[in-house]
């Protein structure tokens, strides 16, 4: 079984790695370059492809003819998309007689479309996971192969559960391959009335709104947390970002929304009431103290 794999991040390494372990012939790899304005904290595929010999390309343009015809020439019984981060045209995904699919980082249909662990974690979700599924021209709409869930616990950040779906990719496909090689692909309906389609998160839409409640402020921390660029907020002309915090267990009714100190700790104060206790607090990427933040406030 001949495969093209269009692939990146940790899931793309470790669904490569899966493919190679089943048997599957990678006839060709497509990632992409890094990006030098990007924090790149997750492996690489095109150094899976170099200590695996298998040839691979970085086309800025999924669209072009080019790759059009480097995809045909692989001549690929399935196509794979595992965290490629540009959908692929109809002309591209029939190419593939066996089907082309995608591993989508949600329990679909639920969190359809763009960087799907954060916003799980910022809706306060309790349970996520990785989905293999067809793919067709309207994002993550086909039917789905095969799915694995994990757990999402109060205090796990993006980063945190990401890790978990990487395993959970891992072990979907994992089961799944054994089936598709033999050419009896399981599917079953991706019923789009009962899930959800979210788009892409930019590092300004962490800024924190201190009317809504201490849970919704920790939801949006634990979503953006670094290596993320972090939920951040602006005081007397200077940008704070939360690197690391909890829901505190003391309410603050007394204290206006915001940033404060307390006895020595510094707190985050929402709209009802409660608060996150901030054990790192970065402004220009250095801790800031209590000391030096009570200064300000």
């Amino acid at each position: 079984m001949r495969a093209v794999v269009f692939a990146y991040h940790n899931v793309g390494v470790r669904c490569l790695r899966v493919l190679l372990a089943r048997g599957v012939d990678v006839a060709l790899v497509v990632t992409h370059q890094d990006n030098p304005a990007e924090t790149i904290w997750f492996e690489s595929v095109a150094s899976v492809c170099e200590e695996q010999g298998i040839p691979y390309i970085t086309p800025d343009d999924p669209k072009s003819e080019e790759l059009l015809h480097q995809v045909q020439a692989a001549r690929p019984d399935l196509i794979f998309s595992f965290y490629y981060r540009h959908m692929l045209p109809v002309n591209v995904l029939g190419l593939a007689p066996q089907g082309a699919f995608n591993m989508h980082g949600s329990l679909l249909p639920k969190y359809r479309g763009r960087v799907p662990v954060n916003w799980a974690v910022l809706h306060g979700e309790t349970e996520t996971g990785a989905t293999l599924h067809e793919m067709l021209a309207k994002p993550d709409a086909g039917a789905i192969v095969a799915q694995t869930a994990v757990p999402i616990l109060p205090d796990d950040t993006a980063h945190e559960v990401f890790g978990k779906v990487t395993v959970a990719a891992e072990q979907t496909l994992w089961r799944a391959l054994p089936e598709m090689i033999a050419g009896r692909i399981s599917r079953q309906e991706n019923d789009l009335r009962q899930g959800s389609y979210f788009g892409g998160r930019k590092p300004e839409d962490g800024r924190i709104d201190w009317q809504q409640s201490a849970q919704q402020i920790y939801n949006l921390h634990r979503a953006v947390a670094p290596p993320y660029p972090g939920a951040w907020t602006v005081l007397n002309g200077r940008t704070f970002i939360i690197g690391k915090a909890r829901l505190a267990k003391e309410t603050m009714p007394h204290l206006l929304p915001g940033l404060a100190v307390v006895d020595n700790r510094i707190f985050g104060v929402g709209g009802d009431g409660r608060a996150i206790q901030i054990s790192t607090l970065l402004s220009d990427g250095k801790t800031v103290t209590p000391a030096e933040l009570q200064q300000l406030l």
